[in-house]
């Protein structure tokens, strides 16, 4: 990797990624990356504080990256949005998706596609500052320690 270049700015070089406007990506496919990119960043904090067996990882991973703490999460953020990150939000909760959480309501399962496709859409940016610092508000505001 180049001294310098985020992971995402590597990943667009190495495998010669085209860039259309993210903008005009479907809300559901901001939710698909940041479905990724939430799960990564969860994970990375979990194995960086915990020294466990995987399992033991996975399970306090699966606290935090699931439908019910993701629309808690969500629910608090929702004051400290910007104009646009709201609106990214509603698209991506206001979406019709063909799946459905197997453990959460509707409504939470919404409010997490929503909060996916925002953090989705701050990834495929570059506003990586921007998603660590809601990522971990989000935490503060919910009382979510890993």
């Amino acid at each position: 990797m180049e001294e310098g270049l985020s992971l995402l700015e590597e990943i667009r070089a190495q495998f010669d990624c085209q860039r259309p406007d993210v903008r005009t990506y479907s809300p559901l496919t901001l939710a698909f990356i940041g479905d990724c990119i939430y799960d990564l960043l969860v994970r990375t904090v979990v194995v960086e504080r915990m020294q466990a067996p995987a399992h033991s990882l996975h399970k306090r991973k699966s606290e935090v990256v699931c439908a019910t703490a993701q629309a808690a999460c969500a629910t608090a953020l929702l004051p400290e949005l910007t104009q646009e990150e709201l609106a990214i939000y509603k698209r991506g909760r206001n979406a019709h998706s063909h799946t459905v959480a197997k453990n959460a309501s509707v409504a939470d399962y919404r409010k997490a596609t929503g909060l996916e496709a925002l953090y989705g859409f701050l990834y495929l940016t570059g506003r990586t500052d921007r998603l660590l610092a809601l990522v971990k508000r989000s935490f503060e505001l919910t009382d979510i320690s890993l």
